[in-house]
């Protein structure tokens, strides 16, 4: 008798993905600008390597190291570093792009509701301790909430982005 699930071989599933690597600066980007953890951006790296989108990090030194040491994929991949991030969010936003952040803030969006995304699309990811600053929320078009029943408030940075990053890009 055979099993009743069929586990799909690596050449199968390498066929069925996107034939070479995304263009840079695609229609997603997942944008931790206040990091405090490193461990969270190589997560947040395979989940946009996984969805297609890029990564968009501060210029810092250990952010770097923190990368480099989380590309468990051993390639090249979309990271980009943002100098200052209020400016480069004011200038992504004048130039069409929509800023969603993942907030817990009044009239967020839930996360279940969230349509994918249509055009390019900046997911900007606060401070694990204190969130997106509050110079930052006024770049924002929307806030997005991931609901939560437990006793925490809220996800670390790498889940909450790759869960937001997974509904963005039509995959949830």
């Amino acid at each position: 008798m055979s099993p009743a699930i069929r586990v799909r071989p690596r050449r199968e599933l390498t066929a069925a993905r996107r034939p070479r690597a995304h263009r840079c600066w695609g229609h997603l980007v997942a944008a931790p600008l206040w990091p405090m953890h490193g461990a969270n951006l190589g997560t947040l790296l395979r989940t946009c390597d996984a969805v297609g989108a890029c990564l968009a990090v501060p210029p810092w030194r250990w952010v770097d190291e923190a990368v480099a040491r989380g590309n468990t994929l051993r390639r090249p991949s979309c990271v980009h570093r943002v100098g200052n991030p209020l400016s480069w969010l004011a200038a992504e936003r004048s130039a069409g792009a929509q800023i969603l952040g993942v907030e817990l803030a009044e009239e967020a969006v839930r996360l279940a509701d969230l349509p994918p995304a249509r055009h390019r699309t900046i997911v900007v990811l606060g401070h694990e301790a204190t969130g997106i600053p509050a110079e930052a929320l006024d770049t924002l078009d929307a806030a997005v909430e991931i609901p939560m029943v437990g006793t925490g408030l809220s996800l670390n940075v790498a889940v909450a982005g790759s869960l937001v990053l997974y509904k963005l890009a039509g995959l949830l």
